[in-house]
């Protein structure tokens, strides 16, 4: 397809570099899209070799058919973004830009903003996102201000998806250790973390067996997949079963904690829940809409970031064009 021509600044460019996939939307100035690209995971910190190509891919997709020096400005969010200020990183990633033959420098933004933006097209607000980690920010005139916890799985991010499945196996862990039968969630750890138990079939695991196991097959894995249980808490609570009751309230008082350190009361704005552990299919998220309901705060959900990365960009363009109209077309 040959490229259509348009001058420069009819056109605006969204992204996400996420660690498991890459987008990347172009939108005309009204907030219509004009292109779309999807690659593999493109966070430089979870993926430092490949994460340059993913960017390439996603926006080779979204460029075809389009005239790439027609783009006026760029924002992408970044959850690695950090990784982006080693300038061996930084270079890998300027020469793809300019290899696919754009002209306007990209401008990445923390992923905290482009998840408020989502949710929102207001100036001011606070947003938490709770997914694999948690975190929490101040925005003041699109700009995050201020951050609370995003401090890893190892010293932070409290009530994420990583503190619900190791929560998961520690509550599964006690209930061996005291003899005690498993409810739902200790038997969906046992079954997912080992496919079966040891003795399976009498009811009971064995303590010393189940129990070595379950901890020389958690500890042999990467921490991070961890994460990957938060769903047995999920299905267990709306199974009804205490612990993960008690792990879900718990992770709901934890995430509220930490939207306190970055929204006193009296901050204006709404409020924006992001990721998965924050949604309302979650019951996590479920819990937090309640306690926030007895704040001042308007509580919004978040909605497609890419989208809210594309406005943040048709905004730098022109701020008249970064209509509510806009912002609804391109999160929708």
């Amino acid at each position: 397809m040959s490229q259509k021509s348009l001058s420069t600044g009819a056109l605006v460019l969204g992204g996400d570099l996420g660690g498991t996939s890459t987008r990347i939307l172009v939108a005309d100035t009204s907030g219509r899209v004009a292109g779309r690209g999807l690659a593999g995971g493109g966070n430089p910190t979870a993926h430092p070799d490949s994460a340059a190509g993913a960017l390439a891919a996603a926006l080779a997709d979204a460029l075809a058919g389009l005239d790439p020096a027609a783009v006026g400005t760029a924002v992408i969010g970044a959850a690695g973004g950090g990784a982006l200020r080693h300038p061996e990183v930084r270079a890998r990633f300027d020469a793809v830009w300019s290899a696919a033959g754009l002209r306007c420098p990209p401008s990445y933004v923390p992923d905290l903003l482009v998840a408020f933006t989502s949710g929102t097209p207001a100036p001011d607000g606070t947003v938490l996102i709770a997914g694999t980690g948690a975190a929490a920010g101040d925005i003041r005139d699109h700009t995050l201000t201020r951050t609370a916890d995003a401090h890893g799985w190892l010293l932070g991010d409290d009530g994420s998806g990583f503190w619900l499945g190791r929560e998961a196996v520690r509550a599964t862990l006690r209930a061996i250790d005291a003899g005690e039968p498993l409810g739902p969630l200790g038997e969906a750890v046992v079954r997912t973390v080992l496919g079966a138990p040891p003795d399976a079939g009498n009811g009971r695991p064995e303590s010393d067996d189940t129990r070595g196991a379950l901890i020389g097959t958690i500890m042999g894995r990467p921490p991070v997949r961890l994460a990957e249980l938060a769903r047995l808490v999920s299905d267990a609570y709306d199974a009804g079963d205490p612990a993960a009751y008690l792990i879900a309230e718990r992770a709901a008082k934890l995430l509220s904690g930490t939207v306190g350190r970055v929204r006193p009361p009296g901050t204006s704005g709404p409020l924006v829940l992001a990721g998965s552990v924050a949604g309302e299919a979650s019951p996590v998220g479920r819990i937090l809409r309640q306690i926030f309901s007895h704040s001042d705060a308007d509580v919004l959900s978040a909605r497609d970031g890419l989208g809210g990365a594309t406005w943040l960009a048709l905004r730098a363009l022109d701020p008249a064009l970064a209509t509510p109209e806009a912002h609804s077309r391109l999160v929708s």
